[in-house]
């Protein structure tokens, strides 16, 4: 597995090439530079080549069966839990790594923040799911380190493009649905179809735990299923009460009431923690001993993360969809009753359609918003700022084109108040033009902590 490359910059002496189509490019026109850079096979559809030579009549399925036929039987013994969804899937797969973790439980997460062993970065991964050949490496690493327990975030693009071929989940978990990557899925059907096929990846013995609470949920059947929710769930949250910087969650499971105290906030992870208790103790571990380590648990870098600056705080989410901010303002709204100043915008060359929505729901819902740039790719960045303010009715907002200064002025207008600073969480870059340009909005408010 180790010498077959897809990718014709990573080819070396002795590796085989396969040459894939892609929707943005074709591995056939990079096959003479995998001979120049080694390659002693190539893997192709046509062509004509001085090396050993492969014509098969698709090289994606050639790939998807050889790797199937060839490995997935080594990852037989590894207890690998899927999370899918519009939100939720980082913070609920990083708990589930976090609470294996803190039970002395080896374990690893492959997902949109990068490729962690016991909660520990080990690189960063170009995709929320790696591409097929990659995320078998990666099994096959985990295999060979001798870890069980594999999490890892499931995306609709990944489930369309049966980049977990041949790979069993001994748990799945469905955490919500709302409108996203429709310019890729074209309607809402096609999006919950993608998404329903992490079933059709269920061991015969997994477990398919669904937030209940959410009206696609109804969709998500299996002999194995288990719910989550406030409303007769196997898992029923009977209520929670935000504790300073703590909330304290009561639930009910097979007639036995629970308390339980987690270090963050808001309710959606309310139900991303409940998921992930769920789907471990689904897996053998009991509730107690997950409840007894929970203290020590946390979210994940850049989702919901709380930053105290003065009598202020300063919250860095990954929010990008309309639900996703709608929830996250109310949300903050209900724990921390202060004003909010929100930063926001929106990426470029993805869909339009959602940033007048996204722009009405800032200015809505916040008592000031600073609308900024957020990876505008290709696209013009005053068109994208455009659009997002173009059908606002309350005038409570300014635009700031450059990310850094909005996020400078913002934490300047801090009163005793919240700072919002929406879309990009984690992630550690600006992409403009085609160039991926060093930013982090975690380091610039640390920074100016850090000097003020």
């Amino acid at each position: 597995m180790d010498k077959i490359k897809i990718d014709s910059r990573d080819v070396v002496f002795g590796d085989t090439f396969i040459a894939l189509k892609g929707s943005k490019t074709d591995g056939h026109n990079h096959i003479k530079e995998a001979i120049n850079a080694g390659a002693i096979k190539i893997v192709c559809e046509h062509g004509d080549y001085d090396i050993e030579t492969l014509i098969v009549p698709d090289t994606n399925i050639y790939l998807k069966n050889y790797l199937k036929d060839n490995f997935s039987h080594l990852f037989d013994e590894l207890k690998i839990i899927g999370v899918t969804g519009t939100n939720g899937k980082t913070t609920t797969a990083y708990l589930i790594s976090n609470i294996l973790t803190n039970l002395g439980i080896s374990n690893a997460y492959i997902g949109t923040i990068g490729f962690y062993i016991n909660s520990k970065l080990v690189k960063h991964l170009n995709n929320t799911t790696p591409d097929i050949l990659s995320l078998y490496k990666l099994l096959k690493e985990i295999k060979e380190k001798n870890i069980k327990y594999v999490v890892m975030e499931v995306s609709s693009h990944s489930l369309e493009l049966d980049r977990l071929y041949g790979i069993k989940l001994a748990s799945a978990i469905f955490t919500n649905l709302t409108e996203d990557h429709l310019d890729y899925h074209k309607n809402m059907d096609n999006y919950l179809n993608a998404k329903l096929k992490i079933i059709d990846h269920l061991d015969k013995d997994g477990s398919l735990i669904v937030n209940s609470d959410d009206p696609y949920s109804k969709y998500f059947n299996h002999n194995s299923r288990i719910s989550v929710g406030f409303n007769k769930s196997t898992f029923e949250i009977i209520n929670f009460n935000y504790l300073n910087d703590q909330t304290e969650i009561i639930f009910k499971h097979k007639n036995k009431e629970y308390k339980v105290k987690v270090n963050f906030k808001a309710k959606y992870n309310i139900y991303n923690y409940m998921e992930a208790l769920a789907s471990l103790n689904s897996l053998g571990i009991r509730i107690n001993d997950i409840i007894d380590i929970s203290n020590k648990i946390s979210t994940p870098i850049g989702r919901m993360e709380i930053i105290k600056f003065n009598n202020n705080y300063i919250i860095i989410d990954y929010a990008h969809t309309p639900d996703a901010v709608l929830k996250i303002i109310k949300e903050v709204n209900e724990c921390y009753h202060k004003n909010i100043i929100t930063i926001i915008g929106c990426g470029g060359n993805r869909e339009k359609e959602k940033r007048p929505i996204m722009g009405e729901i800032a200015s809505k819902y916040s008592n000031h918003v600073i609308f900024t740039n957020d990876n505008p790719r290709d696209e013009d960045e005053i068109s994208i700022l455009n659009d997002i303010t173009i059908n606002l009715r309350k005038n409570n907002f300014e635009i700031i084109k450059d990310r850094k200064e909005a996020i400078l002025k913002g934490i300047k207008l801090l009163d005793n108040n919240v700072l919002l600073i929406l879309g990009k969480g984690h992630e550690e870059y600006q992409i403009i033009k085609g160039i991926k340009y060093p930013f982090s909005d975690r380091e610039i408010v640390l920074d100016y902590i850090k000097n003020n």
